[in-house]
Parts: C-alpha cells; sequence; structure tokens
C-alpha cells in the first residue's frame, strides 16, 4: 500500500508552470523539491502513506468508544449528557496535548517524538479495555486524548518538511484519510469481537490498542534522523519554498481566522464520529450489527471525501487558479456537502437518509486537509506551534460542543436540532477565508 501510493502521489501532483501571482509565502518556485539529497522521489509519498496508517491506528484506538457506546452505557449506567462529558473529557484532553506536543514538534526530532506518543496513546487505548467503571473509564479517555494529541503537529510537521506548497494539500489528505481507514476497520473488528455477552467490548479495545507497535517499526526503518531533523537545524537550513515572511498584522489576522475555521469544522466532524452510531440506533432504530457495517461504509465515503478534496485542490491550481483560490472553492463544496446533513430529521428510514449522511461525512473530512495547508503557509519555523494552539481552540469547543449535543439529546429526547445545527458550520467558516485571508499586501507578482 505504501508503493502504491508512492506512485499516485507522483503522478498527480507532478510540478507545473503556473500563471497567477502567489502570496507572500510562497517562493517563485513553487514545485521544488525539498526532498533529502539521498532519497528517490517516491520516497516523500510512501512517508505520506506511513503518515496515513499512523492516522489509521489513531482513529481505531479513538473509535472504539463510538462504536461500543450503547453497550457502555449499558454497563455503566449512563445517559447521554454523561457519554457526552466523557467525550468531553476526551476533547479537554486533547486540547491540552496540543499545546504539549505542538511545542515539542518544534523542538524535538519528530523521528523521536512521534513514536513516544503513538507508543503512549496506545498503551492508554489498551488500557481501556480492562476499566471497571466510569471513573476509570474517564481517565483512560484522558489520556488517549492528551497523546493523541501528538499526532496532528508531528504529522504537519512532516507533510510541510517533505512537500512543496502546491503538494501539500493532497499530502495531507492522504494523513488526514488515514483516520477514515481506521474507522472504516475499527467497525468491522468489532463486529467480529463483540459477542452478544455486554461486556465483549473490553476485547475489542485491547485487541486495537496494540495494533500500534507494528508501525514503529516501519517508521525505524523507513524514517533516519538525517531526514527528518530537529526543526532547530532545519530553520537555518533555505528551503526551496521559503519566501519572504509574513507580516505580523497579516499573520494575527489570518491567525485568528484559523481559530475561527478549526472550531467550527472540528466541532461538526466530532459530532458526526462521536454520536453517529447513536443517532442510527437509539434515534433511528437500526440494529448494532447493521449500525456497524454502516459506519465501517461511512467512513470509507469520509476517506473518498478526503482525498478528492486535496486531489481536487491540486487540479483546480493548475488551471490557472491561485493556491487560495483553488482551496477555498473546493472549501465551499465541503461545506455544502456537511449542509446536506440538515436534510435528515425529515428523511425516513432507508438508503436515501443512509447516502446523506455519507455525503455530509465526505464532505466534513475533506475540510481538514485544506485547513492543515492553510496552516503550513503561515510559518515553518513555528509550524508545531500554530497546530498546537490551534488545536486548543478547536478541542475546547468541541467538548463543550459535546457536552451541549447530549444535554440537547436528553432534554428533547432526539439527536435532530443538535445535528442541524451542526451541519451549517463549515459553510460559516468559508467566509472569512474567501472574504479575509488574502489583502493587496499579502501578493507580490511572480517572476
Amino acid at each position: 500500500m505504501l508503493r502504491l501510493l508512492a506512485l499516485i502521489g507522483d503522478q498527480i501532483a507532478l510540478p507545473h508552470p503556473f500563471d497567477s501571482p502567489f502570496v507572500i509565502f510562497v517562493s517563485n518556485d513553487p514545485s521544488a523539491s525539498n526532498l533529502p539529497a539521498h532519497r528517490p522521489a517516491t520516497w516523500k509519498w510512501t512517508i505520506c502513506g506511513l503518515l496515513l496508517l499512523a492516522s489509521a491506528i489513531n482513529y481505531m484506538d479513538r473509535q472504539t468508544l463510538a462504536n461500543a457506546a450503547v453497550r457502555i452505557k449499558q454497563e455503566f449506567y449512563l445517559s447521554r449528557e454523561q457519554y457526552g462529558h466523557v467525550e468531553a473529557v476526551f476533547a479537554y484532553a486533547f486540547a491540552a496535548g496540543s499545546v504539549v506536543f505542538g511545542w515539542a514538534a518544534d523542538r524535538f526530532s519528530v523521528r523521536w517524538l512521534y513514536a513516544i506518543v503513538l507508543t503512549l496513546w496506545s498503551l492508554a487505548g489498551l488500557a481501556t479495555g480492562f476499566v471497571h467503571n466510569e471513573q476509570e473509564l474517564v481517565w483512560c479517555r484522558m489520556a488517549l486524548g492528551f497523546f493523541e494529541a501528538g499526532h496532528w503537529p508531528c504529522g504537519i510537521r512532516t507533510t510541510r518538511a517533505l512537500l512543496d506548497a502546491r503538494e501539500r494539500s493532497l499530502g495531507n489528505s492522504v494523513l488526514q484519510s488515514g483516520t477514515s481507514v481506521g474507522a472504516i476497520i475499527t467497525p468491522l473488528i468489532m463486529s467480529v469481537l463483540m459477542t452478544s455477552e455486554l461486556s465483549t467490548w473490553r476485547t475489542a479495545f485491547q485487541v486495537v490498542g496494540v495494533t500500534g507497535f507494528a508501525w514503529l517499526v516501519l517508521w525505524f526503518a523507513l524514517v533516519r534522523g538525517a531526514d527528518l531533523p530537529p526543526p532547530t537545524h532545519e530553520d537555518q537550513t533555505p528551503r526551496a519554498d521559503a519566501g519572504p515572511g509574513l507580516g505580523i498584522f497579516t499573520f494575527i489576522r489570518r491567525m485568528l481566522i484559523i481559530f475561527f475555521v478549526i472550531a467550527l469544522i472540528n466541532t461538526t466532524w466530532q459530532i458526526l464520529r462521536a454520536w453517529l452510531p447513536q443517532i442510527l440506533q437509539e434515534g433511528r432504530g437500526y440494529s448494532e450489527e447493521d449500525t456497524l457495517w454502516f459506519t465501517s461504509a461511512w467512513y470509507l465515503a469520509t476517506d473518498i471525501g478526503c482525498l478528492g478534496a486535496g486531489a481536487l485542490a491540486v487540479w483546480l491550481g493548475r488551471r490557472k487558479l491561485s493556491v487560495h483560490a483553488a482551496r477555498v472553492i473546493v472549501f465551499a463544496a465541503c461545506g455544502a456537502l456537511c449542509a446536506s446533513c440538515a436534510l435528515t430529521p425529515w428523511l425516513a428510514h432507508g438508503w436515501v437518509l443512509l447516502a446523506v449522511f455519507m455525503l455530509a461525512g465526505a464532505g466534513a473530512l475533506g475540510l481538514f486537509p485544506l485547513y492543515h495547508a492553510f496552516t503550513q503557509d503561515l510559518s515553518g519555523r513555528h509550524q508545531g506551534k500554530i497546530t498546537g494552539i490551534a488545536g486548543v481552540v478547536a478541542w475546547v469547543s468541541t467538548a463543550w460542543a459535546q457536552q451541549f449535543f447530549g444535554k440537547l439529546a436528553d432534554r428533547t429526547h432526539s439527536f435532530d436540532q443538535g445535528l442541524i445545527l451542526a451541519s451549517f458550520l463549515p459553510l460559516i467558516a468559508v467566509l472569512p477565508l474567501w472574504l479575509f485571508w488574502e489583502s493587496k499586501s499579502d501578493l507580490h507578482p511572480s517572476s
């Protein structure tokens, strides 16, 4: 699979000349390679494939709870509001981890930092299979959220280091699409491991928790210290895509936009991710088995949306559009797909309802590679911290939203109102990217 991704990446992201002016953070040669001198051209896409696997493991550990939520609520006598609290604890811990590991990714070798955080979040996922009560569950989810947060600063710093500006949307799509791969696999594993006995959800946590250790072998085999040097060394080395720095006011304006965007799109995605199995089982009467199978298919749709969004942004960039224009157009299209989820309260049990959920999921995950590409345009030197600080905003807002969604569902005895509210957030997020990201002072003519 890694080799296949390497070949596909090189075919889709081949450098082309462009006619549009570039914003100041892009050099006059956006197609210049960032490859280490000793590596072949396909190596960078092989590493993107390895990042996909890391994302898959990340979500396998995360999604076991959502897929077993109905059983866990029964065993520990949790209300929907209490389940929302468990998801909120995960979110707050993720926010704290984003700060810690965002700073660490800018200071230490990603090769080692990545391995450490993956090991620790795998152990936290494994331990969840041995909990005895709600409090122990909360502690395990807290540890999982904290260490899983390290995945994104490490992954985003890696794609920025290896790919040029035009390739990053696609590279980020490969990285992000791993979340769907993991989430596709997890329901299938759980449908096999969970029997009619209520407590068999524990086995699924234990099996999924140990999968991360195989990734470490591949990581250390394919990545050497010289491939991803510590950021302090990297920042002293001239880069092909390092243009003039952003002015302070432009940087602040764009950071505020990043905060606004990630708070909205992450809320929509996390609501769908965490509550979809319950919406189908408790809200629409689907069986646990049918829900697991559909959840796997739903994540396949999100994976297609994620990869498609990155590839489409690259394709549009070759059609005389600027990098920014291509990204915003695709972002808006993904937001429109998310908004289709607002139709679900009026759709009857059946294939149309499920198809709309799939379209909304494809749009929701397709937003993220574009968002990551925007953050990568701000600062290479501080990429980890930017990702980390934005992660705090994303997960604090999501924690509040999870609790509100659960409370609203308990109060109204329905998931519909919360789902409608969440569905329109990405369309709101596109407005500042369209209206305020660029200004005349940000542009300079290409040579």
